[in-house]
């Protein structure tokens, strides 16, 4: 990064993530495959280099939300497989064919489609089904009332055409959340899952190569889920292992600088809407980030960031490309300055239960004119 970038930058540990993933894979059992949450470029981190370190350090599989973020990383090297998790119009069938690309199936009308596009074609489509047993969004219901048909509608899907359905999941709602009701929500989805899966494979003569449903909550308190398969998202990046269990470390740190420093008399209101005024001679610092790089307005006059001696309180409304914070008690802080938003100094958790939110939503807003600086 040349110093006309100093404004605002994301730095991202590959030994971390190596560390993380490293961790991960030895707390899973002999023959358990490992799958990589890369969608939303990689949580914030880069969909690019995280892939390229993942397929180096051998995991098996690749998640993204959609074809656009697929065919990112098939045009930028990434030759191993990448599973989509949302929905892909059947047009782009042979797109995905063409491209290697396993395609999530979450209804049978969908599963089709998808296989007339493919016979068109003369090819087949490798697919991975999605179930609904508890999270509400995607999949084949078939909870309760819905068990019997949902077993129908996967046993014609299974039987279509032109597709290879080489994989079966669902996502857990509560994996990550303690409490007896979470884990007891949990425990069901898991046996929904595995019973709808043993009524198919009885049926129809034939077995899922892959059965996958732990997510980065899972994978942490329910070990005994992983079966064919894991999906750590956030966990990869170091966040979500609440045990402490697996000796995972943050992989992002959020840094600006000082780029002005002021000095305010008593009876002064800071920035828009006036919500902020001074009660004293004040040392007042003007950072380079704002909510256009992914620093929420919500958190306003709630927190502070780790500056050069100690905490700077936030001062004011944080207003696109900037915000204020006290620099009275920090006499060491000065124009051109880092100041941390979150990171080793500055935990990223206070940040996000300032905005009564999740690490997720914080380390995905990071924007893209954030530059983003790697560390080999």
């Amino acid at each position: 990064m040349n110093d006309l970038q100093k404004r605002t930058w994301a730095e991202i540990s590959l030994p971390n993530i190596r560390h993380n993933y490293e961790a991960i894979r030895r707390s899973l059992p002999e023959g358990c495959r490992f799958l990589g949450v890369v969608k939303a470029d990689a949580y914030g981190h880069g969909a690019i280099a995280v892939s390229r370190l993942l397929q180096e350090a051998g995991a098996d599989y690749l998640a993204v939300s959609c074809l656009d973020e697929a065919m990112e990383l098939r045009e930028n090297g990434i030759r191993m497989p990448i599973l989509i998790l949302g929905h892909t119009p059947p047009a782009y069938t042979g797109t995905l064919i063409e491209n290697g690309i396993t395609q999530t199936v979450s209804a049978l009308a969908k599963a089709r489609e998808y296989a007339e596009a493919a016979a068109a074609l003369g090819k087949t489509l490798r697919i991975h089904i999605k179930l609904d047993t508890g999270m509400s969004r995607l999949g084949y219901l078939c909870a309760g009332n819905y068990f019997e048909t949902g077993v129908e509608n996967l046993l014609r899907t299974v039987a279509l055409p032109n597709l290879e359905p080489e994989g079966i999941y669902t996502h857990f709602a509560v994996s990550d959340e303690p409490g007896e009701d979470c884990e007891t929500y949990t425990r069901a989805q898991f046996k929904l899952f595995t019973d709808v899966i043993d009524a198919v494979e009885s049926r129809s003569g034939r077995r899922f190569a892959i059965r996958h449903c732990a997510n980065s909550g899972a994978v942490v308190s329910y070990p005994e889920m992983t079966l064919d398969m894991v999906r750590p998202g956030l966990l990869l990046y170091g966040y979500g292992d609440t045990s402490g269990r697996l000796g995972l470390k943050p992989c992002m740190r959020l840094v600006t600088t000082v780029s002005t420093i002021k000095f305010y008399e008593p009876g002064t209101s800071v920035s828009y809407g006036r919500r902020f005024v001074t009660e004293r001679r004040t040392r007042m610092g003007v950072i380079a980030i704002g909510y256009a790089d992914g620093l929420p307005r919500l958190i306003s006059n709630k927190c502070s960031f780790a500056a050069k001696g100690g905490f700077a309180p936030q001062r004011g409304s944080i207003c696109m490309d900037m915000c204020m914070i006290d620099l009275t008690e920090l006499p060491e802080a000065d124009v051109g300055s880092e100041v941390e938003l979150f990171g080793p100094a500055n935990d990223i958790y206070k940040l996000s239960d300032a905005a009564q939110t999740i690490p997720y939503e914080l380390l995905c807003a990071v924007s893209k004119r954030v530059p983003r600086v790697y560390a080999e």
